[in-house]
């Protein structure tokens, strides 16, 4: 587990593709208890530790999620996240050349919870939510762009099935239409960056998570 910033009432996590942030049907060890059993040792604490979730990102996503220590830092954490005060930067290496360097893109979204799958859906669909991402090119490769995208609203699966309704699915994403998956299982979506204000201190984080090897190479190329 890469902690990537730790004080008295967060913690900072760098998570793996394939990792669960909470626990789900599957079973399997989610982030959260690694975090608590990490916290355990550390503090040579006997009892139950607290760590609260404050957001999640998709399982086969990778980078930066944010737990908090204490139960005030969550309030005025989950506070900040509904007002959009937690500015969430990801990258993505998609398949293909968009058209257009930068854009916005606009859309209503429907999920579909039975296939854990969602779908562009019309203005018009009293169920649709509106959904709002920027995204910026970095650098064209050969086959794939990596982009930095800023979302302005979040929605389940927006990134992944906004850009794959653009026809540029990112690399590996078999469910939104993708040509083939990545070895690790992942997709080739990195939640890259954090920025809030501390809900205790007050001042100014911006938090980084590294940048994976492909991309990388698409950067160095």
């Amino acid at each position: 587990m890469e902690i990537i910033y730790e004080d008295n009432h967060i913690i900072v996590v760098n998570k793996a593709p394939g990792e669960i942030v909470q626990g789900d049907k599957t079973g399997d060890t989610p982030l959260s208890e690694m975090v608590k059993e990490y916290l355990k040792r550390k503090y040579n604490k006997p009892g139950n530790v607290f760590c609260g979730v404050v957001h999640r990102i998709d399982r086969p996503v990778g980078g930066l999620v944010v737990f908090a220590k204490t139960s005030k830092a969550l309030t005025r954490l989950n506070e900040m996240l509904r007002k959009g005060e937690l500015h969430k930067t990801y990258w993505a290496l998609v398949e293909g050349h968009p058209a257009e360097k930068s854009a916005t893109l606009t859309d209503y979204l429907l999920s579909d919870g039975r296939i854990n799958k969602t779908f562009i859906t019309g203005k018009d669909n009293r169920e649709g939510k509106r959904c709002v991402l920027e995204y910026d090119t970095i650098r064209k490769g050969e086959r794939y762009t990596l982009l930095e995208i800023n979302l302005l609203t979040g929605r389940k699966h927006q990134i992944r099935c906004q850009l794959a309704n653009q026809g540029h699915p990112i690399k590996g994403d078999l469910k939104y239409g993708a040509k083939r998956s990545n070895p690790d299982g992942g997709i080739s979506l990195l939640a890259r960056r954090i920025a809030f204000i501390h809900p205790v201190s007050k001042k100014e984080l911006v938090l980084e998570a590294p940048v994976t090897e492909e991309m990388k190479k698409i950067l160095d190329s």
